[in-house]
């Protein structure tokens, strides 16, 4: 088995571009992928469970895609909310470069494509979705939770799908325990062995 995962900062596997046909918030478009990232042959189920909640983006303000890939969660956001900011990070290279690609081809100007170092400290989100890199391990995944989800401004949502024999539910009690207090965490969504957990600023 190869050591490469989607996580690996710079893929050693060949570049070679593919398109794929998607759906981008109702809208059937072309965009390019390539190995050594995450799903670069659809949109994974959890990925699409989750753009099931898009009715809940808000209309500006900064949001937030972690682990962004080839760009789907970041390129429905910035569709929906024009008026957004979209951050679209993620630690791998090539995720970021077709990210970028995918956001020109589209003619989506609205969407920061950087690693997570490149985001302003200070910068807080109204929104933030994510399918999150369960993969790197409990460790890696916890401290992701806890640099990113504390910076929801008031009444701001997160919304994380996780597949549940992935660790949905140990990840839900750790969430509740480990922010802070006027945080909350409820499941609001099952499908397809996907749970949708809504994280909630209620300061």
């Amino acid at each position: 088995m190869s050591s490469e995962h989607y996580f690996s900062e710079t893929p050693g596997s060949d570049y070679k571009l593919k398109e794929i046909q998607v759906t981008i918030d109702g809208e059937s478009v072309s965009v390019q992928t390539a190995g050594g990232i995450f799903s670069p042959d659809h949109i994974d189920q959890g990925t699409a469970v989750l753009l099931n909640h898009l009715n809940q983006v808000p209309p500006s303000g900064n949001l937030l895609d972690i682990g962004c890939g080839w760009g789907p969660i970041a390129l429905s956001l910035a569709k929906r909310s024009p008026n957004a900011i979209v951050w679209a990070v993620d630690v791998n290279e090539r995720s970021l470069e077709l990210t970028r690609v995918n956001a020109s081809r589209l003619g989506l100007t609205n969407i920061r494509v950087c690693k997570p170092d490149d985001v302003p400290e200070d910068l807080t989100f109204s929104g933030i979705w994510s399918n999150p890199p369960i993969r790197v391990g409990k460790e890696i995944l916890h401290g992701l939770m806890l640099h990113w989800l504390p910076r929801l401004i008031s009444d701001a949502e997160a919304y994380l799908v996780v597949q549940k024999n992935l660790g949905a539910d140990s990840l839900h009690r750790w969430l509740e325990t480990e922010l802070p207090e006027n945080y909350s965490t409820i499941r609001v969504d099952s499908a397809k062995s996907f749970r949708i957990l809504r994280v909630k600023n209620r300061a």
